[in-house]
């Protein structure tokens, strides 16, 4: 069965009557008398529009199919290296076309040596009428009605109308002619030697020696690629250097093929593998038995420029030594890119050292990290010149975009205030430090200096001498913490204070002193329920209370266990219901507990009895960066919510207990008052335990914006009341975590 392969279909064309016998002449068609007249040679009613057909390489009686082996010499490689690197070129011959249907319409080079088999296609108008189309026989000839033989073998296609026309033009006079070409001839070539695909081919008439090769898939892995010879009657009549032709688009060994030539390819001479900095990592072949590098390199497409050319490593394999394999380094001078490579070598290219040899650096907290060239005598203020170089790039950002943003977009005061002395990354103008490395130990000393005096004055010895290599670095107050009384303090007062705002102050500066410079607490002011906010107290009261819900998780999962195996219900399926109930409804308030979040919030633990002694029991708190101080006005309400009759929000009464409230409420019949508690405004939990035998937590008189809690009693087993009963104490570990009533009410949703 005949086998297509793929090749370059707009090269390799071949007649669709390959398998025919030997063309021959197109019979002749009656002429009529009048034909001497005005002559009319014909011999088709009606001549259709003739193109070139060309077809695919034709694969017959084919050999080996194709492999994808890798050679011995490639596993040596990568077993050396760890490195797979293909055969040089094989790449050219991987693409060859899946299809095999023929393109239409493609030019018929004008260099085309006709012969017998080609199909002609004569049209002449004017004096003569001729529509004629023919085929060239055995002997090279074509036969024209009136005209005569023709002799086309060995004539270019670019010159047939030429040709044919001085035949024509022998007899007549005032006309013109047009020539063209219809189905071509087919050659059998064949393919043998390291070939992947070896056997024979029938291309068409005009196929070279390439594409011939790529029809065949070209040479195996031990085939030649610098030696490709093609036969013809027992000699060599070319040889072609794939490489050449891959590297440098040389195609002078590139010959037509003639019917029954021998594409011959031999075995490799050797290979040898590049790898490395080079720009084509490949196994190369040796043209010779001592090809020189520089060869190699050429094609390889020379060095990158981060290879280096002092350091360039030489495996080689000498079998006749008792270790065979040794390694030698050289640079690539004359004598280095003249050195002759040998079959089986490894050449290995090194990358340049990026170390730099007259540079210092800069880097951290700085406009711009640089690396420049160093000079003698260079110093600190060589490489900072001024302090706005220490200005970094995303303090210039938050002051060119984000006030602009804030300004565009309704964004709730809370953000903009936050904002506010953050804009720039306070440095750490106490401490910055040099990195010196010693070249010859390649030990590293550390060489700090105060940044603040060496900017302040040249002549400081702070402003150090710099060495080639010294890498600078700068750092913010966020890098490296310094003491509290070098930070800077920005915080924010609100609510009933004269001048709310946003105020820088001296380090140790206490709450009492951030209100006197917010212009005082106004006559409004409720000092019990003031709220002060902390960022470090945040991070670690959101820590703590992430582990408390863990500690819970497990504990409630602790519980389900114990319920199902202590269940002794007859009713299987009720039991499996009522613990499926059970665990989801314990997740749940594990999930709730788990969207909680701190806040930060510092219990001031201020009496009740001494709101109106105004600031001078507020506690003597030292301010930090990022505190908030919120001073309320004074509520009218007093909240309950839990197992009463109706949570809602009761108008305070002066001296009024929780008895009272309650009454006022009513309590459910599930209500748990053993364990009433409430939630202050100051952020602490009142509860009846620990106020003695004969006291009660309903005698206790409540301050405006307390909240009464009033639990449910549980009286089944069951997980979730692991939690709900409970809520009491988790309630007071929750107001440790800053969290409000309004989220621990949250938990009962």
């Amino acid at each position: 069965m005949k086998q297509f392969i793929p090749t370059l279909t707009l090269l390799l064309l071949s007649s669709a009557n390959a398998q025919q016998a030997e063309p021959t002449s197109t019979e002749i068609s009656a002429i009529p008398n009048e034909v001497f007249k005005t002559p009319k040679i014909s011999n088709q009613s009606s001549i259709q529009s003739v193109s070139n057909e060309p077809v695919v390489a034709q694969r017959v009686n084919a050999g080996n199919t194709d492999k994808s082996d890798k050679s011995e010499f490639q596993a040596f490689v990568q077993y050396s290296t760890g490195k797979i690197l293909n055969l040089y070129g094989q790449d050219f011959f991987s693409g060859s076309p899946s299809s095999f249907a023929p393109l239409q319409n493609t030019p018929l080079p004008t260099d085309y040596a006709l012969g017998p088999g080609d199909e002609v296609v004569i049209r002449a108008w004017g004096g003569v009428d001729i529509d004629y189309k023919t085929t060239i026989d055995r002997s090279g000839n074509i036969t024209l009605p009136t005209v005569g033989t023709i002799s086309l073998a060995g004539v270019k296609a670019g010159d047939a109308e030429s040709v044919i026309k001085a035949s024509v033009a022998k007899l007549y006079r005032d006309f013109s002619m047009s020539v063209t070409f219809g189905r071509l001839r087919a050659i059998t070539v064949y393919v043998v030697g390291h070939a992947k695909r070896p056997g024979s081919y029938t291309v068409s008439g005009f196929s070279t020696l390439v594409t011939a090769l790529l029809a065949s898939g070209g040479p195996n892995s031990v085939g030649s690629m610098r030696n490709v010879q093609v036969k013809r009657n027992g000699k060599t009549v070319g040889n072609l250097d794939i490489y050449s032709f891959i590297a440098k688009g040389d195609k002078s060994g590139d010959i037509k093929l003639q019917d029954g030539d021998t594409i011959f390819i031999p075995a490799a001479i050797g290979h040898i593998a590049l790898t490395g900095k080079v720009n084509t990592p490949a196994i190369y072949e040796l043209k010779s038995q001592n090809e020189a590098l520089n060869n190699i390199l050429e094609i390889a497409g020379g060095l990158p420029v981060i290879a280096d050319p002092r350091r360039v490593f030489l495996e080689r394999i000498d079998p006749t030594k008792s270790q065979p394999r040794n390694v030698e380094e050289f640079k690539l001078d004359n004598q280095g890119l003249n050195k002759s490579l040998k079959s089986g070598d490894i050449v290995t290219i090194s990358p340049i050292t990026p170390d730099f040899s007259n540079a210092v650096s800069l880097r951290g907290n700085v406009n711009q990290q640089l690396r420049i060239p160093y000079t003698n005598g260079m110093r600190i203020r060589d490489l900072i010149p001024n302090r706005e170089a220490l200005t970094t790039r995303a303090t210039i950002a938050r002051r060119n975009f984000e006030g602009l943003d804030v300004a565009a977009t309704n964004q709730n005061s809370n953000s903009i205030a936050a904002r506010i002395g953050n804009l720039s990354d306070e440095i750490n103008w106490e401490y910055a430090v040099i990195e010196r490395t010693d070249k010859e130990t390649q030990s590293i000393s550390l060489v700090s200096f105060n940044l603040g005096r060496a900017m302040a004055d040249i002549n400081s010895p702070d402003n150090l001498t710099l060495q080639p290599g010294d890498v600078v670095t700068v750092f913010s107050q966020n890098d490296i913490r310094v003491p509290a009384s070098k930070r800077k303090v920005v915080v924010r007062v609100e609510g009933e204070v004269n001048i709310p705002g946003v105020y820088e102050m001296t380090p140790g500066d206490t709450i009492q002193s951030l209100i006197a410079k917010a212009g005082g607490a106004t006559n409004n002011a409720y000092i019990f329920g003031a709220e002060f906010y902390r960022e470090q107290v945040r991070k670690e009261q959101q820590i703590n209370l992430e582990k408390a819900v863990r500690r819970l998780e497990a504990q409630v999962r602790s519980e389900n266990v114990k319920v199902a195996a202590n269940d002794t219900s007859n009713d299987a399926a009720t039991a499996s219901a009522r613990i499926q109930v059970a665990k989801e409804s314990s997740a749940n308030a594990i999930a709730r507990l788990r969207d909680l979040k701190a806040t930060g919030r510092i219990s001031l633990d201020l009496d009740p009895s001494e709101n109106n002694e105004g600031l001078n029991k507020l506690p003597i708190l030292k301010l930090e960066n990022g505190d908030q101080l919120i001073i309320p006005s004074r509520p009218d309400f007093v909240h309950i919510f839990g197992a009463v009759n109706q949570e809602s929000s009761l108008i305070w009464q002066k001296g009024a207990t929780v008895d009272k409230y309650l009454q006022n409420s009513g309590l459910t019949p599930d209500a748990d008052t053993e364990n009433i508690f409430i939630l202050r405004a100051n952020g602490t939990v009142l509860s009846s335990t620990g106020r003695g035998w004969f006291s009660s937590i309903n005698s206790y008189t409540l301050m405006p914006g307390d909240t009464i809690v009033v639990p449910e009693r549980l009286n089944k087993e069951t997980p979730y009341k692991v939690f709900t009963s409970g809520l009491k104490d988790w309630a007071q570990i929750l107001s440790g975590f800053g969290i409000s009533a309004a989220a621990i009410k949250s938990l009962r949703q």
